[in-house]
Formats: structure tokens, sequence, C-alpha cells
């Protein structure tokens, strides 16, 4: 039984990181969180210099330096999770707040302070790159940003924000 309370008190504890979640909005007014808006999908089905949108990002916790930004489709076991590509924004350690510029897609080259952990899974399918936009081709697929700040290798507060679907 002791050690049941334990294992729950350190599990408890661990989650205690997110107690001050992160609050991201979407920054550019072409992106409203319901649907992918015309242009921002890959090349394959049309799009034109698709890019992800611009985010502000507030309530991050002291000390954090580093904003991890994992790009997904839900509906898309390969492209969940990740899949559509993964990179970090440095940040001051001493900021509350960060507004997170476009990354384009179907690239390699990264806006300054942005670092790829994981270029997108789809290779093959699309143009190569560290970020590929949503590309369901019109499937109704649920797009999405896990975003988190990172004190070194720890997580001190995550969210996920709702980019639209395609």
């Amino acid at each position: 039984m002791k050690r049941k309370l334990l294992t729950s008190l350190i599990i408890a504890s661990s989650f205690s990181a997110y107690a001050s979640a992160l609050e991201v909005k979407l920054a550019d007014s072409a992106w409203d969180g319901v649907k992918i808006p015309v242009g921002q999908q890959c090349d394959k089905f049309g799009g034109e210099k698709p890019a992800t949108p611009k985010l502000h990002i507030t309530d991050i916790p002291s000390g954090s330096n580093l904003i991890v930004l994992e790009y997904s489709d839900r509906d898309s076991e390969k492209m969940n999770n990740g899949g559509h590509g993964s990179m970090s924004y440095s940040i001051d350690s001493a900021s509350k707040t960060a507004n997170i510029p476009s990354v384009p897609g179907h690239s390699f080259e990264l806006p300054e302070k942005f670092t790829m952990i994981e270029a997108h899974r789809g290779a093959g399918w699309d143009k190569e790159g560290a970020y590929m936009p949503p590309c369901s081709g019109g499937n109704n697929h649920a797009y999405y940003v896990t975003v988190k700040a990172m004190k070194g290798e720890m997580v001190t507060a995550e969210t996920v924000l709702e980019l639209g679907k395609f």
C-alpha cells in the first residue's frame, strides 16, 4: 500500500510542472483553428508558399529557454505525434511571452532561432523538409501543434493548439 501511495505521489508531482499551462494563440488572421487556410496545404495539393502559422505564447514558466513545436495530423498514424515535423525555438530564459514566426514548408532552411528536431515523416509523399503543411488532400484530417516550454531537457509546460481541418 505504501509503495502504491509513493508511486502515486511521484506521478502527481511530475505533473505539477504543468500547473501553469501555456497559453498559445494563433497570431495569423488567416488561421482560425477550424479550417486550414486556402494555400496553406502541401505543394502536392496546390499549396502556395505554405508555412506554419505565427503563434503568440504567454505564461511561459521561469527558466524555460526553448519552445518545442510538434506538428501533427491526428487522423494519420504515421503523421501523428510530430509527424509533420518538430523543431525548437530559442527564447530568453527570463521571457514570459514569445512570438513565434512562421516556418516555411518544404524546406530545411529555418528562420533564426529555430533548430530542427525531426524532419517530417512524409518523405516520398510530398517534398522533403523540416515542416510538411497539411497534406490529406481535403479528407478532413485534423491538424494540431503540441507546444512545449523546455528548461534544458525538462518540459516545464505543455499545451495542444488545434490548427484546423483539411
